[in-house]
């Protein structure tokens, strides 16, 4: 299995972008970006089997997450994570294949169909210009119910396990460091709080103000998904409250061309909770529209 090299990237605004590198740095690449929350060690599975058949595959904290620069409060809203995505992508020789999760996927949306983003294919990750409000609040809820943190991992997993109910395997204690950051006698989530501020606006008012505000965001995602011209791939979980079916195939429609992976036995964590049909998925569709030199196959 191909190991990692660290990835830095510095923007023209001075945003450090922190990843993990897999794979020949002369082969064509991939950028990995997760959800709100989420940090690069989400996609070890998936960039590093990318890296086996012959990709660069950069897996990236988002600005506010991980290891990369944590703004502050403020400059979390969703044009600064399409900038960033921009002006990474640009440092690569030739356009990259961006996979995108939740976050990633809606500002790799973005960028493409406004013309912004200059890439070879996109993958997107349980996101879609419609997003349903119930499942959208479960993430953010998720993510604001525990600003002191937790006294220790064992009440971390307690709490993991009750959001993802989903997955077979239930987490355990193993990788939580690489989420989480010590602090003291605490243990913190590895992203800035102040994230929320940013990317929770949608949600802001009454359920009739986020629903017509919802709407309204729908309208312009639909815009710049019919702008996309390139390959692209949905990946949604079966089991997501965030895309539902009809979300999915209204991308389809809006998007001419695109395909559309639905992956049993999965929620929204996608990558997480079905690590090897979901990269399996990636790797087929990545192999015809951003092919690698390499001659092995996937597993």
């Amino acid at each position: 299995m191909a190991r990692s090299t660290r990835f830095e990237h510095v923007t023209a605004t001075g945003v450090r972008l922190v990843g993990d590198a897999f794979g020949p740095t002369s082969g064509p690449a991939v950028v990995l970006r997760g959800g709100a929350g989420q940090t690069r060690q989400s996609w070890g599975a998936t960039a590093a089997r990318l890296g086996d058949v012959g990709y660069h595959a950069v897996a990236v904290d988002q600005r506010g997450h991980g290891d990369s620069s944590w703004v502050g409060d403020g400059d979390y809203e969703m044009a600064r994570f399409v900038e960033d995505l921009v002006d990474l992508a640009h440092g690569f020789d030739s356009p990259p294949a961006v996979v995108g999760a939740s976050l990633g996927g809606l500002a790799a949306l973005i960028g493409t169909g406004w013309r912004q983003l200059r890439i070879a294919a996109l993958v997107l990750v349980d996101i879609a210009p419609r997003i349903e409000l119930g499942g959208a609040r479960r993430v953010l809820e998720f993510m604001a119910a525990h600003p002191d943190g937790f006294d220790s991992l064992d009440s971390a997993v307690e709490v993991i396990a009750g959001y993802l109910p989903e997955r077979d395997r239930r987490p355990t204690k193993a990788g939580l460091d690489r989420v989480l950051r010590p602090d003291g006698d605490r243990w913190r989530w590895h992203w800035d709080p102040n994230v929320l501020g940013g990317i929770g606006l949608i949600l802001e008012g009454d359920d009739e103000t986020a629903a017509a505000r919802a709407t309204e965001v729908n309208s312009l995602l639909l815009d710049a998904a019919s702008r996309i011209d390139i390959p692209a791939l949905l990946v949604r979980g079966r089991l997501s409250d965030v895309v539902t079916h009809e979300g999915a195939q209204e991308f389809l429609a809006a998007v001419p061309g695109a395909e559309f992976v639905d992956v049993s036995g999965a929620g929204h964590m996608v990558a997480g909770d079905r690590n090897d049909p979901f990269t399996d998925a990636v790797i087929e569709f990545l192999g015809r529209t951003h092919p690698s030199r390499a001659r092995h196959v996937a597993r």
